[in-house]
């Protein structure tokens, strides 16, 4: 009986730690986008954000947030998410061009 309980208290350490080693990998992720008009900003950020998490290997987790802040000319929009390592990094050319 004793052995039992040592292997579950084993196994519970296992998975606490390789959970650690997860939320390690993990990292919040931000991209700018600015341009003339709300929506192409906000297109840019997004568009911006999905490119960088493909260049550096990493999965989106959750929701992207958005914010813009409309200055006198241009509007400039803050795209991020949670994201973790999970895939191998593409080959991007700026934020734009993904291979």
């Amino acid at each position: 009986m004793q052995f039992l309980k040592f292997g579950f208290v084993a196994a519970a350490m296992v998975c606490a730690f390789s959970a650690t080693a997860q939320a390690a990998d993990c990292a919040k992720i931000t991209a700018l986008g600015e341009t003339l008009t709300h929506d192409t900003a906000v297109l840019f950020s997004t568009n911006a954000l999905k490119n960088t998490l493909a260049s550096q290997g990493r999965v989106g987790k959750g929701s992207v947030h958005t914010t813009c802040e409309t200055g006198s000319v241009m509007t400039t929009c803050y795209s991020s998410q949670v994201a973790c390592k999970g895939t191998t990094p593409k080959t991007c050319l700026g934020a734009w061009l993904c291979f």
